[in-house]
């Protein structure tokens, strides 16, 4: 790549896309930002406000980086929301909005910036889904089936466009610290140990977990021939199909002596 890269990504205003844009950045992209709040802090970047379902909104957005930057090499869509609730409670409504956040604005953005990234000839899109993607997860029938349309979606397009030079990815988180399990938590969905508990490393995720992570699928020389990918970084709660009490034995077992090791 002999241009200096540009990322588009959304959802940057805080928590792990605020994170994603301080490690591109570090890593030398121009950064295009969009979130439906300001997004501060980046000298220079394209700051766009505007709502990812809405398809004006985003076609703003790519005219913007076309008009700033003339191309795209990078997009990740992070935005997103939750709803925790019984499927049985679930208002219909409440169920369009969070398929439409989750799923038709990453289309949309997919759509528009993969227009451009095909004319060059090269690209990568990232899209954040998570392990609700890709296991059930109680009380988050929305949740769960927009995170697994969105998995859906990035192998569809991977298959599509890979062929033409656009790689697609996704990134798996698990529960992370970020403002929104700050409200889950709030709202009494969950506690700490429920979540530490299960993961077989023993604590969340931070934002930056997700950002390298991030990093190294939007970089040709690094993922070049990676695509269609689901990279989970949830500290093996995927993996883990033990028992509470196993999971929790196995943590805490004492380390293998110097000379049973050598045996």
């Amino acid at each position: 790549m002999t241009e200096t890269p540009v990322a588009a990504i959304t959802g940057a205003a805080q928590g792990i896309g605020l994170r994603i844009a301080e490690v591109l950045a570090a890593a030398g992209y121009r950064l295009a930002l969009f979130d439906l709040q300001p997004v501060a802090g980046f000298d220079g970047a394209v700051a766009f406000a505007g709502d990812v379902t809405s398809e004006d909104d985003v076609a703003g957005f790519a005219a913007a980086v076309d008009t700033a930057y003339g191309r795209v090499d990078a997009l990740i869509n992070n935005a997103g929301i939750a709803y925790i609730s019984p499927a049985e409670q679930t208002p219909a409504s409440v169920w369009r909005n969070v398929i439409e956040v989750n799923l038709t604005g990453p289309f949309l953005l997919c759509q528009a910036f993969g227009h451009r990234m095909l004319a060059q000839g090269t690209g990568s899109i990232v899209n954040i889904a998570s392990i609700a993607g890709l296991r059930g997860v109680a009380d988050r029938s929305a949740y769960n089936a927009s995170k697994h349309g969105l998995i859906g979606l990035t192998r569809t397009l991977a298959v599509e466009w890979g062929g033409r030079g656009v790689r697609v990815n996704a990134v798996c988180p698990g529960w992370v610290k970020t403002p929104m399990d700050d409200a889950s938590q709030g709202e009494g969905a969950y506690g700490d140990s429920d979540i530490t508990d299960h993961v077989p490393m023993g604590r969340f995720a931070i934002p930056d977990d997700i950002a390298q992570a991030v990093a190294f699928l939007a970089d040709p020389a690094r993922s070049g021939f990676v695509n269609g990918e689901t990279l989970s970084v949830d500290g093996g709660w995927h993996a883990d199909g033990s028992w509470q009490s196993l999971r929790l034995g196995a943590r805490s077992r004492p380390p293998p002596s110097i000379m049973t090791w050598r045996s």
